[in-house]
């Protein structure tokens, strides 16, 4: 129900800021403010998602829990979407979640409501530990004369339909 109040209210609240600032500003200027916002915000996110994405990577190399990191990656990335959406609404939402304080506080506030319970990472770029088994391997097989005829096609599967 609340996503079905934000996918009505939302473009509702936008309209609404267009025609109040389209009768202030005019048609023009209220489409190049749209249009400009749109573009810096590509400039930002662009510049603040390889920052984000920096720091993930280090997170990870440090094998440091990487999820503050990966939470500002995802807002980071949700105000790209606001930014690129037309409206003053969004745009402002969108420039919010550009703010570091902002993420932060958000962040805080979703991990008060969200509990972890474990965080596991593996190096896998060391050698695996052989199994202890004395070199040993166990299978089952079958000999084949090797003057019996092979099939060329065998049956179907019946996974598949001929």
């Amino acid at each position: 129900m609340w996503l079905f109040l934000l996918f009505v209210s939302i473009p509702i609240v936008e309209i609404a800021l267009f025609i109040q600032v389209g009768g202030w500003l005019g048609l023009w200027p209220t489409l190049a403010i749209v249009v400009l916002t749109a573009i810096m915000g590509t400039f930002l996110v662009r510049a603040q998602g390889l920052m984000a994405i920096t720091n993930i990577r280090s997170n990870l190399q440090e094998f440091q829990d990487p999820t503050e990191s990966l939470a500002h990656g995802a807002m980071i990335l949700a105000s790209g979407l606001l930014l690129l959406t037309p409206g003053f609404f969004t745009d402002a939402v969108g420039f919010a979640l550009l703010l570091p304080p902002v993420r932060l506080a958000l962040f805080r506030w979703l991990r008060s409501k969200v509990k972890v319970q474990s965080f596991v990472q593996t190096d896998y770029r060391r050698e695996p530990r052989p199994a202890d088994n004395g070199g040993v391997i166990d299978g089952e097989f079958s000999e084949l004369d090797d003057d019996a005829p092979r099939p060329t096609h065998t049956p179907p599967s019946g996974w598949t339909r001929h």
